[in-house]
């Protein structure tokens, strides 16, 4: 099993930037790919961003290419979700997630309790 923890969500205005962090525990060589997901209020979850944990390759949804940027540290099996030039449409709560397969934006078993991030306008 593995356990995932989430940080850094917060209240911003319109323009900033937040960095959130999610730390892995447990059975982390299981993991292949580690991504990020958001829930908007009335809404359902929708992919955000993914990495491979081995290679470092990465994969963003459209609405935030260019203004994302997913990242880990292996060492500290940490992955992390730098957030720029966040829009109000950017408020949810973040979903941190785990993956034994392949799928960039599907498929994960492992998740975390999610982190509220709020932009105002």
């Amino acid at each position: 099993q593995v356990h995932l923890v989430e940080s850094g969500g917060g209240l911003v205005q319109a323009g900033g930037s937040l960095r959130l962090s999610c730390a892995a525990s447990g059975r982390t060589s299981s993991i292949y790919n580690m991504g990020w997901f958001r829930q908007a209020p009335g809404k359902e979850r929708e992919f955000v961003a993914a990495i491979r944990w081995g290679s470092g390759s990465t994969y963003y949804a459209d609405s935030v290419k260019g203004r994302f940027t997913i990242s880990r540290d292996n060492a500290k099996n940490t992955e992390y979700l730098q957030m720029n030039s966040l829009k109000p449409e950017d408020t949810a709560v973040y979903y941190c997630a785990g993956s034994r397969g392949g799928a960039w934006s599907s498929g994960y078993q492992y998740w975390g309790q999610g982190t509220q991030v709020t932009v105002s306008s």
